[in-house]
């Protein structure tokens, strides 16, 4: 186990399902586990999406948008 897989709140193959609260400045969505970012390419803020990890950083990480989800009513 790498070091920074004992820090990470996640792990590469994990599946969350994540609102897109703000988008960085290379145009990816962020979202957070747990506190820990996530870079997620091709959404949009306010987007509610099941996400699967890619890469675990020491400070973010990686993720995919595996499905488009309907946003619960609060």
């Amino acid at each position: 186990m790498s070091e920074n897989e004992r820090v990470a709140p996640v792990n590469e193959g994990e599946t969350y399902d994540v609102y897109i609260n703000a988008v960085g400045g290379k145009g990816d969505g962020i979202a957070r586990v747990r506190g820990f970012v996530l870079f997620v390419p091709g959404v949009k803020k306010g987007d509610y999406v099941k996400i699967k990890i890619k890469k675990v950083l020491a400070n973010s990480g990686f993720a995919e948008v595996v499905q488009q989800l309907e946003k619960p009513v609060r």
